[in-house]
């Protein structure tokens, strides 16, 4: 009888080898890896993209700075494709420095209005009807 050295090396229908896993106590299944981003390829990449019926999803553009929200309706018609742009939300220093210039006032300002207010001595105090 004949004895193949190499028994994990069969040859296939298709001419190319591959190695057969003789351990079949445990399936083996790669693991999939996914982003949770769905990614297309412009708008034809969204309006080709396939939902089950009743199912809404979110997809973003990989050319341009769009998101899309495809969605179907219960008979898995696609509902009208949604579009958005989106830009970066940047602050810039002078509106940040501006807006908390306007919650204060200066030391010249405050000095100010204590003079008026307790101008020659006397305070203004108002008067309430009992």
């Amino acid at each position: 009888m004949f004895t193949n050295p190499n028994y994990n090396f069969l040859p296939n229908y298709s001419g190319y080898p591959y190695t057969q896993n003789y351990n079949t106590s445990q399936p083996q299944s790669q693991p999939q890896q996914s982003s949770g981003i769905n990614w297309v390829q412009g708008e034809a990449g969204a309006k080709s993209y396939a939902l089950a019926p009743n199912q809404s999803v979110l997809l973003m553009d990989s050319e341009n700075n769009v998101f899309y929200i495809k969605s179907s309706d219960a008979s898995g018609m696609p509902l009208p494709l949604r579009i958005f742009d989106y830009t970066e939300r940047t602050t810039n220093k002078d509106e940040v420095i501006n807006k908390l210039k306007s919650n204060y006032v200066t030391r010249e300002e405050l000095e100010k209005r204590l003079a008026e207010i307790t101008s020659n001595g006397k305070q203004h105090i108002p008067t309430t009807k009992q």
